[in-house]
């Protein structure tokens, strides 16, 4: 693609100054920790009426690692949503400003504009995950105590297994990731403004979500199905119960395969169609 370097220079450029980047990359670790405060504050209130009225907690309460699945997903749910509402309007805002134009003129191509616009995406994404893991591994080390689940001194669930779920859950939870930035950025590419492509992104992130629980086994083939959501049906919320030790949480061993396949060849016919559409429409 013809001045794709420049493109992702002129784009990194951009988000180093860029006030939305900023708010991109330390929103979500910021909610998330605020988020495991709240919520430890509230244990301990509870534990001290419990301990008023001569009740005692659950053994597994104060166990970090449930805390830490949580955050993470709620993390992901948030970032996944800011990340499909930037991706559209960073090539939107740009074309209806008129700098997209002035990009092309001097030295990129239209897709070298659009895979530029989607790295640049990605490694905001990446900068965020970053961010925000260190905020949840350091509040939820502050506040809770990572170790083995264990009740009525019988372990359930060991530390070793607990770190490989979680690794798991997290991984698969990510993947669907850069289809969803494809996804947003065809949107955008097929919209006629910035607020159009904005709204268009995100309301139909939502109604995939919203809708995927009506598709049964279909929903297995879409990409969103596997991503931490507001009606998350992601590995990462069985993670958050098995972590606990809740012994009634079935794997599904086919979902899991296609977790690990299902979004990359979607990610990719997002990608192409963008770039197909891009090089008929008026920039």
């Amino acid at each position: 693609m013809t001045g794709l370097v420049t493109a992702l220079k002129a784009e990194l450029y951009v988000a180093r100054r860029s006030n939305a980047a900023r708010l991109l990359v330390l929103m979500p670790a910021l909610v998330v920790m605020l988020r495991a405060i709240i919520v430890r504050l509230s244990e301990t209130g509870q534990q001290a009426r419990d301990a008023l009225i001569g009740q005692g907690g659950p053994v597994t309460a104060d166990n970090a690692w449930g805390h830490l699945v949580d955050s993470f997903s709620v993390g992901l749910t948030m970032l996944g949503l800011m990340l499909v509402a930037y991706t559209a309007w960073s090539f939107a805002s740009e074309r209806d400003s008129g700098a997209l134009r002035h990009l092309l003129i001097r030295s990129a191509s239209r897709g070298g504009v659009v895979l530029a616009k989607l790295a640049a995406a990605h490694l905001l994404a990446l900068c965020a995950l970053l961010v925000m893991t260190l905020g949840i591994v350091a509040v939820t080390t502050l506040l809770w105590d990572f170790g083995p689940v264990v009740e009525d001194g019988y372990e359930l669930i060991g530390s070793a297994e607990i770190r490989s779920e979680v690794a798991l859950g997290l991984k698969l939870a990510l993947l669907p990731i850069p289809a969803a930035l494809a996804f947003s950025m065809l949107v955008a590419v097929c919209s006629q403004s910035a607020t159009q492509a904005v709204t268009g992104a995100l309301g139909l992130t939502l109604a995939l979500d919203i809708f995927k629980s009506l598709l049964g086994d279909a929903a297995y083939y879409l990409y969103a199905t596997f991503q931490p959501s507001l009606l998350d049906q992601s590995y990462l919320q069985d993670v958050s119960r098995l972590v606990r030790g809740y012994s009634d949480v079935m794997i599904d061993n086919r979902a899991l395969a296609l977790n690990l396949w299902i979004p990359w060849p979607q990610m990719l016919l997002f990608v192409v169609l963008a770039l197909l559409i891009v090089r008929k429409r008026k920039l």
